[in-house]
């Protein structure tokens, strides 16, 4: 009988319980300082709850931002439900943690992205360039001098 360590899975499971941890201190007491999330989620995951309008718009990948203003914030075992503001329109979501994708925290330069058994797959195709999408609006912009920041530096 030949028995092996799934490292990756292991790995995962453990990284996916810092972000409820994470999630879980803000709940209780709110986003330190200059914290805030990137989350990038499946919007395809059987368990993820957002409204239609929003599954339409982001059919595949959703990238939301938790920084002033969002509320309802619920922590459990297998994720976490959040309300946040999509251009003056609040939404309530349901985000399983096994539907993330990324987790990033760039005031401090963090950053865990979840591999998933595609990434892996040497015979899938390559993802195609897509025209940019305005990111959904969480809040509203303070000033015109706003600074656009790209996830991909905080990627590990």
């Amino acid at each position: 009988m030949s028995h092996n360590i799934d490292y990756g899975n292991l790995m995962h499971t453990a990284m996916r319980g810092l972000i409820k941890s994470v999630l879980t201190d803000v709940q209780a007491n709110g986003l330190p300082g200059a914290h805030h999330f990137f989350i990038t989620f499946d919007t395809t995951h059987p368990d993820a709850l957002l409204a239609d309008w929003l599954s339409d718009r982001y059919p595949s990948e959703m990238t939301v931002v938790m920084q002033h203003w969002f509320e309802n914030l619920d922590v459990t075992d297998d994720g976490f439900a959040v309300t946040l503001n999509f251009g003056d329109q609040p939404e309530p979501l349901y985000i399983p943690y096994d539907a993330i994708k990324t987790f990033v925290d760039p005031s401090v330069e963090f950053g865990l992205r979840f591999e998933s058994p595609e990434d892996d797959d040497p015979d899938a195709e390559p993802p195609q360039p897509t025209e940019p999408e305005d990111p959904p609006q969480t809040e509203a912009p303070r000033s015109s001098d706003a600074e656009v920041v790209s996830l991909d530096k905080f990627r590990k």
